[in-house]
C-alpha cells in the first residue's frame, strides 16, 4: 500500500513512546523508520523486527569497553541500536574532534540498518562515513559507504563473510576525507548506488511510500495495542473500572 512520511512518522511514533523506553526519542525514532522506508530499505520492517527487542530489553546504559585517539569501544548490552545511536553519534562526534578520522565499534546491538539515517545526516556535517555489518543471513556482510559531497550513500552486500566480528556488532568509520574501499569491494554481489537510492527517495515524496500490506497493519496493531493498554491502566489511575 501507499502511504505517507507523516503517517509513518505518527504511528512509529505513538509505538515507541507507548513503549516507556527510559532510552531514546520517539520523534528521532520515527524519523529513522521513515527514512529508511523512503529510501526502499524497508524501514517498517525493520522497525516491527526490532519492537520485540525495544519493548522488553532493560534500560541498560551503553558501557564503554576502551577508548584511545581515534577508537571507541562501545557495548550496547543487546539493545536496540534505534535507542542509542543519536546519542552515540553526537558523542563519537565529540570526541573526533579535529581529528580526520575516528572509528566506533559497537558490540552487542541489534537492528542495525536502522542506522541509515542517523548515517546519512552526517553528509550535512561534512563528515564521509563507513559503516559494516556481518549478518546471520544473507546477505552475510553489509558495507555502506557515504562520501563527502553525496546526500545519500552507496551500499554493497556480499554473500560471503567479509569481516571477523560477531555478527551482533557493527563498525562506524568517520572521517574528514573520503574512504578508499576498492580492496573493499573486490568481491559484492549486489549493490544499492547512491543514484538508486536518490531515485527512490524522490520518487517516494511526489507518488508516496510503498508499505507492504503486511507490515503496515502489524505496524499500526502495534501503536493500537500498547495505546489500549496505556488507555486502561490511565483510567484505572483515575478511579477507573
Amino acid at each position: 500500500m501507499i502511504v505517507s512520511r507523516n503517517e509513518i512518522v505518527t504511528t512509529v511514533y505513538k509505538a515507541f513512546l507507548g513503549m516507556h523506553r527510559e532510552v531514546g526519542e520517539a520523534d528521532l525514532v520515527a524519523t529513522m523508520v521513515a527514512e529508511l522506508q523512503m529510501a526502499g530499505l524497508d524501514g517498517v520492517r525493520h522497525f516491527n523486527n526490532a519492537s520485540p527487542y525495544i519493548l522488553y530489553e532493560r534500560d541498560t546504559p551503553i558501557d564503554i569497553v576502551y577508548e584511545e585517539e581515534g577508537l571507541i569501544h562501545l557495548d550496547l548490552q543487546g539493545s536496540s541500536l534505534v535507542c542509542h545511536l543519536p546519542a552515540v553519534i553526537d558523542y563519537a562526534l565529540e570526541a573526533m574532534g579535529d581529528r580526520d578520522h575516528l572509528k566506533i565499534y559497537l558490540q552487542n546491538c541489534h537492528n542495525r540498518w536502522l542506522a541509515y539515517s542517523e548515517l546519512v545526516n552526517l553528509a550535512a556535517k561534512g563528515i564521509a562515513c563507513l559503516a559494516k555489518w556481518d549478518n546471520g543471513t544473507a546477505p552475510k556482510h553489509t558495507l555502506f559507504t557515504l562520501n563527502q559531497g553525496f546526500v545519500y550513500p552507496d551500499i554493497y552486500f556480499f554473500n560471503k563473510e567479509q569481516a571477523n566480528y560477531n555478527t551482533n556488532d557493527m563498525v562506524i568509520e568517520l572521517a574528514t576525507s573520503n574512504f578508499d574501499i576498492e580492496q573493499d569491494i573486490q568481491h559484492f554481489d549486489h549493490k544499492i548506488s547512491t543514484d538508486e537510492l536518490y531515485a527512490t527517495h524522490q520518487r517516494a515524496w511526489k507518488e508516496g511510500i510503498y508499505v507492504d500490506d503486511e507490515q503496515w497493519e502489524m505496524l499500526k496493531k502495534t501503536a493500537a495495542a500498547i495505546l489500549v493498554e496505556n488507555s486502561e491502566a490511565s483510567s484505572k489511575g483515575a478511579g477507573g473500572v
